[in-house]
């Protein structure tokens, strides 16, 4: 047995057990933020524990989702502005729940690295957190996998799951028919869509992320790093308001793809793009790359981020209960019977 070498530990492999168990300390504050009716238990476990009789429901059915945010990462790890793009993660998944017309419960995320810095780790999961605060939700789980050689220096991947219910009958889309009205909410931005495209436009611009950004008082890295907005709350207000047939998160694919997810076979939508102002940002991307509006509306929100299809009786209730919600609220176009989507007017 001699010449066998002896008292190597798992930190020598380069993962830090150490550092993870800090982490879990570090963010049980952030996750306490969050309980809400339901929580049974939630850090420290095997599994989290969610009881859905206790959060109101009598008859529930559940809804799953999960999503990342893209290469918007490559900015956020660049930049080393890692402060909201946990935000993103939880609005990428949360805002899909709702247009299902679910409420979101609970949220689990997956955080990779190939060394985990305790400090970054944190500030990302508190954002995560801040998310599922705004939006209702409980962070109740997640993983933290420390995996060496599977990724550079300062890399990082982010994952989540987001699970939410609704009583059995209140399902969405349902009742969509032509006539119905289309209400755009503005986004707060680029959102966490189409950032490959994003990043190569900012090459050819010839800017760094720390240049002054063109469209805003912020550094080009921050203001292309502003958070998804987070829907939730006030969609659920409309729905419960009534009137309401269906929404559509406007993400990958923009206005073009998303919106006849939601619209049934024998019916489509027309759009008037002039019913909103495109936002300095897309305005910006446009000029540099010289992007045709088609190219632009199948890969950006193009500043409507969630629409919602609400019968025409309640359209001007419906508007000012959003409103007063805190929304930017335009009237966008309606339901018709001609599938597909319809564009009337110019966006750019």
């Amino acid at each position: 047995m001699s010449g066998i070498k002896n008292g190597i530990t798992y930190a020598d492999a380069g993962v830090d057990i150490d550092a993870g168990n800090e982490l879990v300390e570090r963010i049980k504050p952030a996750a306490k933020r969050t309980n809400r009716p339901g929580v049974m238990a939630g850090l420290g476990g095997f599994g989290a524990l969610f009881d859905l009789k206790g959060a109101g429901y009598s008859d529930p059915v559940l809804v799953a989702a999960t999503d990342g945010v893209g290469t918007k990462l490559r900015i956020a790890i660049d930049t080393g502005n890692v402060d909201t793009i946990g935000i993103d993660l939880v609005a990428m998944c949360v805002n899909d729940l709702v247009c299902q017309g679910a409420e979101p419960l609970f949220f689990l995320d997956y955080f990779a690295t190939g060394k985990l810095e305790t400090e970054t780790a944190a500030r990302i999961i508190e954002g995560i957190a801040e998310g599922c605060v705004r939006s209702g939700a409980a962070l109740i789980g997640g993983e933290t996998a420390e995996m060496p050689g599977m990724y550079e220096a300062g890399d990082f991947d982010l994952a989540g799951f987001a699970v939410g219910a609704m009583e059995r009958g209140a399902e969405l889309p349902a009742d969509v028919k032509a006539g119905d009205v289309l209400l755009g909410l503005a986004s707060d931005g680029v959102h966490s869509n189409g950032y490959s495209l994003v990043r190569r436009l900012v090459e050819l611009s010839g800017l760094g992320w720390d240049a002054k950004c063109p469209w805003s008082d912020d550094t080009l890295g921050a203001a292309l790093l502003a958070p998804t907005r987070l829907y939730v709350t006030q969609a659920l207000a409309a729905v419960r308001a009534g009137g309401v047939h269906a929404l559509a998160h406007i993400t990958g694919g923009g206005l073009t793809e998303n919106l006849p997810r939601v619209l049934p076979e024998n019916c489509g939508a027309k759009v008037d793009l002039s019913s909103w102002a495109l936002p300095p940002v897309f305005r910006w991307l446009v000029e540099q790359g010289g992007m045709a509006e088609a190219e632009l509306l199948k890969t950006f929100n193009c500043g409507i981020g969630m629409v919602l299809a609400v019968a025409a009786d309640r359209a001007d209730a419906l508007t000012d209960l959003l409103e007063a919600e805190g929304e930017t609220v335009h009237r966008i176009g309606q339901v018709d019977d001609s599938p597909g989507v319809t564009y009337l007017g110019a966006l750019v």
